[in-house]
């Protein structure tokens, strides 16, 4: 969440007056509902939590909640407490100290709430009302009963307020379920249990209000799923809510939403193919929708995932197994997915390592979600960076899901966070001090995008390259007074070492410091697609070959006709040389799948050397290659076979 987000909890389960101690409103539902706002995971609220204040209290708390905010603030108000209705029709929350017969001087109207609401310049307004509704009458009314409806949102009649962009009310219920007669309560009065803050904490905590799996949960969202809710455990009760506001709110973030991206609709041509009745139109469909889910954007790849879905589901064996082959190289992959901080020491600075997200841009995109707080995650170019927080003490054992279009992954995390250190030991000259000091969370501002990160594949996957010619420091002498100390290990290649210090310049009063300058590891060159290509020669070679000793068999099996009974078929085939080129078509079949499974096995295990262009131009051509060597070595053995068998009678 971007904004500032505050929330003010008003809980009254104890009261001064006798008839509204024998309806105590549970309070234990408001206690966990602060803690679902308040998770950075989920609501990300500041949260404030008053109990049991006297009617004073209760309005200062309340206009305090409401001054001085800013537009880009979003507050929510939640009252569980007793809501009474005067004489006059007048709605009012009771305060610790309310007297039903005495409501102006020590209950809270519902008009200063509205007034409240009205005036203040944040942005988005949000109103729970939890209450038990009664009528605090005059004895001998004859409007004293326990029934009808207390008609709540009168009480916040519609109308944008001044200073922000909006406002809603969302109330457990709107009918009236008991009333006092003078000082007492009515007998057929009963506490009733908060079944509507349930369903919120229950709603949020779980995530299941978030019904369109969107990853965050709306204002409608909640509203549903609590309506739904409490309609099953009581039928008698039906939350109401108007609302007075522009565009769509969300309230809180989702534990089980996942990535949803607007698919482009795979091309007609392609759909036609798939409902071809020829088997191989049909296969090569398939092929062209793997190469389109490796897309780099990712709305094709999506369209062309959907589709794969569909025929993995309801095409014949063959054709669906290709399908399921395509969809699982897009599952979420994260290399490696068991991180060990092993020791480290409290109040250090907070321990990161990295993840690699494996596979096409598809296969990258997901949110990752810690589902403890001491972890943190943060994006990265080729995947995401996990962060350990080290205030407390302890063996730390943890888990992040990590949920994609398709699937969801888990990292776990594991770490000990011992004893702090008494003084820092000094910086050694190859050790770089840390920059920062831990980050603090701040309640309420942004939080949240420190626990949840939504990780994206880059725009291109091409592979960083070495420079060709060594750093400038390698060239340059450098601008400082070179250090004394000598490394233990040779220079590095393409500098000399001097042959004298310099006898003019002075030593710095404060050596400059040392960095270790190591020899840089040469990139792995890219090999797959070379080893494609020489599949694909090898399956052609294999195909020329084979058609070469088809010929030459042909027509030594003619001139074998023509001998009659004196001829030997063997003679025949050696004369015109059928044996070599059905031999090296054997060889270069068998050896054009051995290089294409060295090939795909290169790919799968070095997948951040290539680009995607070349990712795919090697699957297709080891795809070629594999459709071609088979036929060819399945022919030439049943060619050798045939000789074989036929040679000693013919």
């Amino acid at each position: 969440m971007t904004d500032s987000r505050h929330a003010l909890i008003i809980a009254n389960d104890r009261y001064a007056d006798q008839g509204l101690k024998k309806l105590r409103a549970p309070a234990q539902d408001a206690t966990a509902l602060a803690g679902v706002l308040h998770d950075a995971r989920i609501g990300d609220f500041d949260v404030e939590v008053v109990r049991n204040a006297s009617a004073d209290a209760m309005r200062r708390h309340i206009q305090r909640f409401f001054n001085d905010r800013r537009r880009d603030d979003t507050l929510l108000l939640h009252f569980s407490c007793h809501g009474l209705k005067s004489e006059s029709g007048e709605l009012y929350f009771a305060a610790g100290d309310t007297e039903p017969r005495m409501l102006d001087a020590t209950a809270i109207p519902a008009q200063f709430v509205r007034g409240c609401m009205s005036r203040t310049k944040a942005g988005r307004t949000v109103l729970f009302l939890d209450c038990c509704y009664g009528g605090a009458f005059s004895r001998g009314s004859s409007s004293v009963r326990a029934s009808g409806d207390v008609n709540v949102l009168e009480s916040f009649p519609s109308g944008k307020p001044a200073g922000g962009r909006g406002w809603a009310v969302i109330t457990a219920s709107d009918s009236m379920e008991y009333a006092f007669e003078g000082d007492q309560l009515a007998e057929n009065s009963a506490p009733r249990p908060s079944v509507f803050t349930h369903a919120v904490v229950q709603g949020l905590g779980t995530g299941e209000a978030d019904l369109d799996a969107d990853g965050e949960v709306s204002l409608d969202d909640l509203y549903d799923y609590v309506y739904e809710h409490v309609r099953e455990q009581n039928p008698n009760q039906t939350p109401k809510k108007t609302v007075e506001m522009r565009g769509e709110f969300h309230l809180a973030h989702s534990r089980r939403g996942r990535i949803k991206i607007a698919a482009v609709p795979t091309p007609a041509s392609l759909r036609a193919a798939l409902d071809s009745d020829n088997v191989l139109t049909r296969q090569g469909a398939v092929l062209e929708l793997d190469n389109r889910v490796r897309d780099e954007s990712l709305p094709v790849a999506e369209g062309a995932r959907q589709t794969l879905v569909e025929v993995a589901g309801n095409d014949i064996r063959q054709i669906a197994a290709l399908a399921h082959r395509a969809l699982r190289e897009i599952h979420l992959a994260p290399s490696p997915d068991h991180l060990d901080f092993g020791l480290v020491p409290r109040g250090s600075p907070s321990q990161e390592k990295s993840v690699t997200m494996q596979g096409p841009p598809l296969a990258r995109h997901c949110v990752a979600q810690p589902a403890q707080s001491w972890l943190r995650v943060e994006p990265a170019a080729d995947g995401l960076r996990v962060h350990v927080d080290t205030a407390a003490e302890g063996r730390l054992s943890g888990e992040i899901t990590l949920k994609g279009v398709a699937d969801e992954a888990v990292i776990h995390v594991e770490a000990v966070v011992g004893p702090a250190h008494e003084s820092a030991p000094p910086a050694g000259p190859d050790v770089e001090a840390p920059p920062h000091p831990p980050r603090q969370r701040v309640p309420g501002q942004g939080a949240h995008e420190q626990e949840t990160a939504i990780i994206e594949p880059p725009p291109s996957r091409l592979p960083a390259r070495e420079p060709a010619t060594p750093p400038p420091s390698a060239h340059k002498p450098p601008t400082s007074p070179p250090s004394t100390r000598r490394p233990a290990t040779s220079p590095p290649p393409g500098r000399k070492p001097p042959t004298s210090p310099p006898s003019t310049r002075k030593p710095p009063t404060s050596p400059p410091p040392r960095t270790r300058t190591t020899p840089a590891r040469a990139q792995p060159r890219p090999l797959a697609p070379a080893l494609a290509g020489t599949a694909l020669a090898l399956a052609v070679t294999a195909v020329i070959t084979l058609v070469m000793a088809v010929q030459a068999a042909a027509v030594a099996v003619a001139e074998r006709s023509d001998e009659g009974v004196d001829g030997n078929i063997e003679d025949n085939l050696q004369a015109h040389g059928a044996f070599t080129p059905l031999i090296v078509s054997l060889i270069t079949a068998a050896l054009a799948l051995v290089v294409g499974v060295l090939a795909r096995h290169e790919l799968g295990e070095r997948r951040e050397l290539y680009s995607e262009r070349a990712a795919g131009g090697t699957r297709t051509s080891t795809s070629v290659a594999k459709w071609l060597a088979i036929p060819v070595l399945i022919l030439a053995v049943l060619m050798g076979i045939a000789y074989l068998v036929g040679s000693g009678y013919w």
